[in-house]
């Protein structure tokens, strides 16, 4: 599979586009008035402790207080001992935290809607190879990796590294590097250490210079942190161009064009020093047609904001994002098959499977999704459609979970979620039904104006009434609802009147006393 990535930036926001055999399978927007947050380290101050929730709300110094949960506290501290890491969970917050207190916390997810950014205590520095936890003592390794020598190889990279610091014997013990000669078990190192899939078959001399680079940013993080007073950023990660090279460029990776020079010329300097091997695959694009039109990009991301999307085989799938889940509906439209029903329902479900992993990516949807397959009777064909589902979702770089297809056709699949999806960036809810996607009809409108007349007439004295509202209902009412305005004029003894406002919305009226 052959990968492109397409980087455009305006001085009013930078759009990276990641193209996969020539179709657009993510795009990444980042606004520089509205600049994400996630990375960003801050000296906080703890505004409100909820033991109730056992969260707390912190003051980092954005709008709204960041809330940080207690599964999200890391409370061993840097020296502390394996049994402490263990049972860290068990505490509660309040035991853990007070108000008013300062602490270093890390944004692990942008605020969302109403929601403030969520918070953890367990740092992370991440490089091109290496992602540094300075108060969290282990050694993870990447499970896309799925090499067993290769994992063994790196892990002992970095073992031999501890050791070449520390001059002293380690050993590994659920992940936990512990020192070997001790009878009760203690950390010796002051952080840990995560081993990307990039490092896979990297040589170890590139390796050891990734820790060091991020050793060098966490001390002067640290130094900084004393420094400032709360709330206080300390740590800023790097600018959505920056950051989608460092952690999105892999082997077969093609070409990275950039339509900015001053980008183009940061990015060569950046891969100088972290990804050299990249540098002939860095193009300065100048061409006269705007970059992202070459794959139909801005197309692409106009039709990831409907809510039907079209299957090739006339199918078509329905998807609605709403607070607490997002559910997507497969529909076989007007496909109708050549051999019998069972076949044509798996292989729209099939098509669907693959079109969905796609989905998911480019709009950025996260939390919880619930898909609606068509009913198949078929065992086999139900395990090939989740397979397919499995498969291409597996080459999402976000981590997704997958649960079995239920006996009414669900699937329900958990994606993480960190950013605002494509939807939210891009649209706010419609003035007019309010983010409902429904307006009442003229005519359920007319029936309002009807029963508000009514009941101003009973409690205000009046000799006349004006009606102010849309074009569209005020035609109504003096076409289709003419005899039923005359009844009412009867009834009420009064003569109603009609005015159009051209800036009033379907559902908006107003009745005037005169």
């Amino acid at each position: 599979m052959s990968e492109e990535i397409l980087v455009n930036v305006t001085t009013q926001e930078t759009r990276v586009a990641v193209i996969e055999n020539g179709v657009l399978q993510e795009i990444h927007i980042e606004r520089s008035q509205k600049r994400g947050v996630v990375g960003n380290i801050y000296k906080g101050r703890v505004s409100r402790v909820l033991p109730g929730m056992q969260a707390a709300f912190i003051d980092i110094g954005l709008e709204r207080t960041g809330f940080l949960q207690t599964s999200d506290i890391n409370n061993t501290n840097i020296d502390g001992d394996f049994e402490q890491i263990e049972n860290n969970n068990e505490q509660r917050i309040e035991s853990i935290i007070k108000e008013n207190e300062e602490l270093l916390v890390q944004v692990i997810k942008d605020p969302i809607g109403n929601k403030g950014a969520r918070l953890t205590t367990r740092l992370s520095i991440p490089s091109r190879y290496i992602v540094l936890t300075p108060k969290y003592p282990f050694i993870g390794i990447s499970k896309k990796i799925g090499n067993d020598d290769e994992e063994k190889r790196l892990k002992n990279i970095i073992l031999s590294y501890l050791s070449g610091v520390e001059e002293l014997a380690f050993a590994i013990k659920d992940n936990v590097v512990l020192h070997k000669s001790l009878s009760e078990p203690k950390i010796l190192h002051k952080g840990g250490y995560i081993i990307r899939t990039a490092a896979a078959f990297i040589p170890a001399e590139e390796i050891y210079r990734d820790i060091e680079f991020l050793r060098k940013i966490w001390d002067s993080t640290l130094c900084l942190s004393k420094k400032l007073s709360s709330p206080n950023r300390v740590f800023e990660d790097l600018p959505l161009q920056i950051r989608v090279i460092r952690d999105l460029v892999q082997k077969n990776i093609k070409k990275i064009r950039i339509d900015s020079k001053e980008t183009y010329e940061q990015t060569i300097k950046f891969s100088k020093d972290f990804i050299p091997e990249f540098l002939n695959k860095i193009e300065y694009y100048n061409e006269h047609h705007p970059i992202l039109d070459l794959y139909s990009v801005e197309d692409e991301i106009q039709h990831a904001l409907n809510r039907k999307v079209k299957l090739k085989s006339t199918g078509y799938l329905i998807i609605d994002q709403t607070e607490a889940m997002t559910t997507i509906d497969v529909n076989t439209g007007a496909f109708v098959g050549r051999n019998n029903q069972e076949e044509t329902i798996y292989k729209t479900n099939l098509e669907a499977a693959y079109t969905i992993s796609r989905q998911l990516r480019l709009r950025n949807l996260g939390g919880i999704i619930i898909i609606d397959f068509i009913d198949m009777q078929d065992p086999e064909h139900k395990q090939r459609v989740l397979s397919t589902l499995q498969k291409h979702v597996g080459q999402d770089p976000s981590k997704t979970s997958i649960s079995e297809i239920t006996s009414l056709g669900l699937v329900q699949l958990t994606r993480k979620r960190t950013r605002e999806s494509l939807e939210h960036i891009l649209c706010e809810d419609c003035p007019t039904c309010y983010g409902k996607g429904l307006i009442k009809t003229p005519e359920t409108v007319c029936f309002e104006i009807y029963r508000e007349i009514q009941r101003e007439v009973s409690q205000f004295d009046a000799n006349k009434l004006l009606v102010v509202a849309s074009q569209t209902v005020i035609d109504i009412l003096l076409s289709d609802e003419s005899t039923n305005v005359i009844e009412l004029e009867s009834v009420i003894g009064r003569k109603i009147n009609f005015q159009t406002e051209t800036s009033y919305a379907q559902e908006q009226f107003d009745i005037v006393l005169l």
